[in-house]
């Protein structure tokens, strides 16, 4: 699919930064430079956090008291990072009984379901607490409370009409909550809550005769969390990455966090958002598609750097594992699309199944798919005789959360359950539902995106002005943390293409010249996995830098090579 560029408004230049500094921050929504400051001091206080006085009290009297917490956990990067930084955070604050527990999502499904609350009970918890789940376990929640267990929720999904009669909540989705920042990611909602339990065990005197400790170094974890979930990066998060990202460069970061750092190849002291984005967060995610999250939580509570580095190995090896099955399953995808005619058809929100699927792998096959058509994709996997799962990616314009809730009012008992965010969701469906899913997803698809928002374009920061250079694509890299809604530089210009051909079997390799400079510069378009046609072309790229047996050498990313035209 062709697309057009469109480049970003640029409003007043700002004062004191470079041009191209002023122009990226400008087109992202800076207004002034202040703007820019991430030091920890303008990050939002805790106190606006609807309900968090109590929750604080209540985990700080479970930990005054010595009762058995148990921190039940979710399968993805955000989930694992959230439940070491509780474990870890609350051994610290001086708990003696922690514990956690994730859901296997093959045996379980998703978040402190009834089930999950019988197998918590074996342990003996006096405390629950949720992390990045939660909002929606109304019978979970009963069912601990009925077994005399405490329950404390910490989400940021969005909240259900009806919230669980949880001992305390804190989220800053939930009604009527004036938190500021409703992009927090789970991790950082953990992060409140621990700073939150900290000023209460100082106020109760606890660390009379101990010393009170520093939680800004739990803050590689929410990083790498919220870096890894995709969630807004507004400055409240971008002040939270900033300050992860500034320990991990020092050095200050977990064993666990350097294994799989440096098992990609990447180097701790240079690290940016987009490598946790890229090579971090997928190794963390793997185990909890495949396998197990535990292993990556182990992973990451590790003090050793031994046994760190052989967890991440096994990380490692299931990543690989993932993209071999992800190959696969996007193959099948794409001939489905092909052999139903979707690309030539009028269908808008696209619907894809097919019994061999792994439902640990969906999400990311709807999101190659989403890419390709930009179109909102929902990928199904089956998971027993009558039970399908579904992972749901979607475009600006169609919030997919909502689209659902709306499909469950229009057909009452089509979905078995749902839950999510505006970008991405999860489902489940009996089987014999799946075509009326399909034209009711359609149909609200079509209803919600006007042409415009389904037209594919690549919003870019217009044609760089600029020598390209490592120590320019370096400081992009490290000038602040770029994430989804403040993303990574990304420029266009017309090439000549001097030389290409496919390596790793999936990516192109060229060698281009700018039409008006006279310099060969090396470039790559990764999962590209054919030669095009033509000897100049119009392209949007990213600036990166090329690591080759300790030489570095500036080289573009290219995003898009498909381009139609220019506004």
């Amino acid at each position: 699919m062709a697309k057009e560029i469109r480049r970003r408004p640029v409003s007043q230049p700002l004062e004191g930064i470079s041009p191209l500094l002023s122009r990226l921050f400008t087109g992202r929504g800076i207004r002034s430079a202040s703007e820019m400051d991430l030091s920890l001091k303008h990050l939002l206080p805790p106190t606006d956090l609807k309900g968090i006085g109590e929750a604080a009290e209540l985990v700080g009297n479970a930990v005054r008291s010595k009762q058995r917490i148990l921190i039940l956990g979710d399968f993805d990067a955000d989930g694992a990072t959230s439940c070491v930084l509780m474990v870890d955070g609350l051994k610290t604050l001086g708990a003696l009984y922690v514990d956690y527990l994730v859901p296997n999502r093959f045996d379980f499904g998703y978040g402190l379901t009834p089930e999950i609350v019988d197998v918590a009970k074996d342990r003996h918890p006096d405390l629950i607490i949720t992390v990045d789940n939660g909002i929606s376990s109304v019978e979970g929640i009963a069912h601990a409370r009925s077994l005399g267990i405490q329950t404390l929720i910490t989400d940021h999904h969005l909240a259900p009409e009806q919230l669980p009669e949880a001992d305390g909540i804190v989220n800053p989705n939930q009604p009527g909550c004036e938190f500021r920042s409703k992009n927090l990611a789970g991790v950082g909602v953990a992060f409140y809550l621990l700073s939150a339990v900290r000023q209460n065990l100082v106020e109760s005197s606890w660390f009379q005769n101990r010393q009170v400790p520093v939680l800004a170094d739990y803050l590689d974890l929410v990083a790498l969390g919220t870096i890894a979930d995709v969630v807004p990066m507004d400055r409240n998060n971008r002040i939270l990455v900033n300050e992860g990202l500034r320990r991990i460069r020092a050095g200050r970061c977990r064993a666990g966090i350097k294994a799989l750092l440096h098992l990609s190849g990447q180097r701790t002291e240079v690290v940016t958002s987009q490598d946790l984005a890229f090579f971090v967060a997928p190794r963390l995610n793997a185990a909890g598609r495949l396998e197990d999250i535990s292993l990556g939580i182990e992973c990451l509570l590790s003090k050793d750097e031994s046994r760190a580095a052989d967890l991440a190995a096994k990380l490692d090896s299931l990543n690989v594992e993932r993209r071999e099955i992800e190959h696969e399953m996007k193959q099948k995808a794409l001939q489905t699309l092909k052999d139903t005619s979707v690309e030539e058809s009028d269908a808008v929100g696209i619907t894809l199944f097919d019994e061999s699927w792994h439902q640990g792998v969906v999400g990311i096959v709807a999101s190659r798919i989403k890419d390709k058509l930009h179109r909102p994709v929902v990928a199904f996997a089956k998971v027993s005789d009558t039970e399908l799962k579904g992972s749901a990616r979607s475009i600006s314009g169609l919030h997919i959360r909502d689209a659902f809730a709306e499909i469950a009012t229009r057909h009452p008992g089509m979905l078995v359950k749902f839950g999510g965010h505006a970008m991405a969701a999860g489902l489940t469906l009996n089987v014999l539902d799946l075509e009326r899913f399909r034209l009711a997803f359609d149909d609200v698809a079509k209803r919600w995106l006007s042409d415009d928002e389904l037209t594919a374009a690549v919003i870019t920061d217009g044609e760089l002005q600029e020598p390209l250079t490592v120590e320019l694509g370096r400081s992009l890299g490290l000038v602040c943390p770029w994430g989804q809604g403040f993303p990574e530089p990304l420029f266009d210009g017309e090439f000549e293409i001097v030389s290409q051909r496919i390596v790793g079997g999936r990516h192109l390799k060229m060698r281009l010249r700018p039409v008006e400079r006279e310099e060969l510069i090396d470039a790559i378009a990764f999962g590209h996995d054919r030669t095009v046609d033509g000897r100049v072309r119009r392209m949007a790229y990213r600036i990166g830098v090329n690591e080759y047996r300790g030489q570095e050498s500036p080289q573009i990313v290219v995003d898009c090579l498909d381009i139609s035209e220019v506004k």
